[in-house]
């Protein structure tokens, strides 16, 4: 009884940006069972120097500092724990342990953030990756001094099959700017739908930048671009769908393949310098990077693919994540 009571009395320091979705979700899950503090990286260069000292004054009111992502962000927080002597747990999400120069993508490709990313992942008490991909990609780089697996989880009460599926539909989900368009392989999604027009692909993202403008100048005529869309309308778009493309050039987990998989959608992924295969296993079909034909194939024989496919997809969500 005591035991639990010092639990409840525990004050979390908890650092990250609530707009991101799985990031609130932990969140909310943390503030069920302890005392949280929330701050949120400032989003202007102007707002630095009153978070670092709001940091270092929750970080002395609280027992613990739970961060998401190694970046400068949490590199203060972690700072500011050794100096006060609290523990430090940080979830390293992918983007701050990757080192992927011909894209241009990962905290190690530039000094500018791979500084703050090996200063956290070496010195928080505790790393937790988003898999093992992830925590091999760590590895490489750093000696942390505790790393373990944590996989990101998928809400299967809010994530879950309703109705009959479409046949012919295929999804891909992702923000829509230049960055993404090899990075998450949505310009490969795109061009490989003039290999099976009967089929309907769809494009899930907001549009952040003028990339939307090449992609439409490159789409067949079966191929849809939604725009944002709501929480609950992404849920009705995974139940819909027969098919969720995650064709990534890098990717550290995957969450929207996991949850359409959870809503019984057939994954098509792959498989080299991602952590997909970790929850997809051999309920889907994977394809090479960029390859447009064979990525249109694997569509097709997930299109024609049984139900009990998707069915076993979703089982695999629901046991393991």
């Amino acid at each position: 009884m005591m035991q639990w009571k010092l639990v409840q009395e525990m004050k979390i320091c908890f650092v990250g940006t609530l707009s991101s979705t799985f990031i609130k979700n932990d969140y909310e899950i943390l503030k069920k069972h302890f005392d949280v503090d929330v701050i949120e990286p400032p989003k202007k260069k102007t707002g630095w120097l009153r978070y670092v000292f709001n940091v270092a004054k929750k970080v002395k009111q609280s027992n613990l500092t739970f961060c998401w992502f190694a970046g400068w962000h949490s590199a203060f927080a972690v700072f500011f724990s050794k100096i006060f002597e609290k523990k430090t747990i940080v979830i390293a999400g992918g983007y701050d342990a990757a080192y992927v120069p011909e894209i241009n993508y990962g905290a190690f490709t530039n000094l500018k953030e791979k500084i703050p990313a090996k200063y956290v992942l070496k010195n928080a008490d505790l790393v937790l990756a988003v898999s093992e991909f992830t925590k091999n990609e760590i590895m490489e780089k750093i000696k942390s001094k505790n790393l373990k697996v944590v996989y990101n989880g998928v809400n299967v009460e809010k994530f879950k099959p309703d109705k009959e599926k479409e046949d012919n539909l295929v999804i891909t989900v992702g923000g829509i700017q230049w960055s993404n368009l090899k990075r998450k392989g949505i310009e490969t999604f795109v061009k490989s739908a003039q290999f099976q027009k009967k089929a309907r692909f769809v494009v899930i993202g907001k549009f952040i930048d003028d990339s939307i403008g090449y992609l439409k100048s490159i789409a067949p005529s079966n191929v849809e671009f939604t725009g944002f869309v709501s929480d609950d309308n992404l849920t009705k778009w995974y139940q819909k769908a027969k098919v969720i493309c995650q064709i990534s050039y890098y990717e550290s987990f995957g969450l929207s393949p996991a949850e359409g998989m959870a809503c019984c959608c057939i994954p098509v992924v792959t498989k080299e310098r991602v952590g997909l295969p970790e929850f997809v296993g051999d309920t889907g079909f994977y394809v090479p990077y960029g390859d447009e034909k064979a990525t249109a194939e694997a569509v097709k024989k997930a299109l024609d693919a049984a139900d009990i496919l998707g069915k076993k997809a979703s089982e695999m969500i629901k046991e393991k994540f």
